[in-house]
């Protein structure tokens, strides 16, 4: 077990615990933990969070409006150290435990792990992600997500939120201070997304995500990319342009796919 974990992160009963909470959640199954990492090497991803030229893809439309990456080779070595601790055995056994779902695994590209973040006005709308891995025919099971922000504040926005299934409540708002885990269940209802940031200059909204797999499931929801939602408040206009831009985005991409054009 690596020491980039907290080292109670592992007990028995911690990870009972954790089960418990994450099957009592609502209103898809969740877990919030904090002190996940170690707190001195969380404050060294923190303070070594690679910059926006380090990022692959900046996010500027409709729905999102943040950065993304996955060049480990580009990033502080400590990147690469929480990368393969999230990745032994002993912790896909453990996720395993929280979760209840048996042979869980990641993979080594950028929809296995990565970083994302945002500048001042950054934000994500709310949405469900894809569900498949284009490339390899696998199941996208769990998604998790450690928050890096130093001195976060409410008043910044930024909060990781939990909707309901039909996307018309906001059920729960999750302050992404440093050194909080977010593991939650990805499927046909688990809509999630995180407000406009205000921040201060030189600021951002910092985070590491892993995505979890299993091997194809018999009655899963066929292949589908992102789809995202406008929140309820957004209005006619807004809810209209992403409902269209969505179906034509995921049927294009349905045709691709089952012509075997990697997408």
């Amino acid at each position: 077990m690596s020491s980039s974990i907290s080292s109670d992160f592992f007990e028995s009963a911690n990870l009972k615990n954790l089960n418990q909470q994450f099957n009592d959640a609502l209103p898809y199954r969740h877990v919030v933990i904090d002190s996940f990492l170690d707190a001195d090497f969380a404050s060294t991803l923190s303070d070594n969070f690679p910059g926006i030229d380090k990022m692959s893809r900046n996010y500027q439309g409709l729905n999102e409006h943040k950065s993304e990456g996955a060049g480990f080779e580009n990033f502080h070595p400590a990147f690469t150290q929480l990368r393969e601790a999230l990745n032994t055995p002993e912790f896909y056994q453990a996720l395993s435990t929280i979760t209840g779902i048996e042979n869980l695994y990641s993979v080594e590209d950028a929809l296995g792990m990565g970083v994302h973040q945002g500048g001042n006005g950054s934000y994500l709308d709310i949405h469900i992600d894809f569900n498949i891995h284009s490339v390899r025919n696998i199941h996208r099971r769990i998604n998790l997500l450690i928050f890096l922000n130093k001195d976060w504040q409410e008043s910044y926005g930024g909060m990781l939120e939990i909707w309901n299934t039909k996307v018309t409540k906001l059920e729960k708002s999750i302050l992404p201070i440093i050194n909080r885990c977010v593991i939650f269940e990805t499927n046909e209802i688990s809509y999630h997304g995180y407000n406009k940031i205000n921040v201060p200059e030189n600021m951002n909204r910092k985070s590491f995500y892993g995505y979890y797999y299993t091997d194809l499931r018999d009655g899963a929801a066929g292949y589908h990319d992102t789809v995202f939602k406008a929140r309820p408040e957004e209005g006619l206009i807004k809810k209209v342009k992403t409902d269209v831009k969505e179906t034509l985005k995921n049927n294009i991409k349905r045709l691709l796919k089952k012509a075997g054009i990697s997408i």
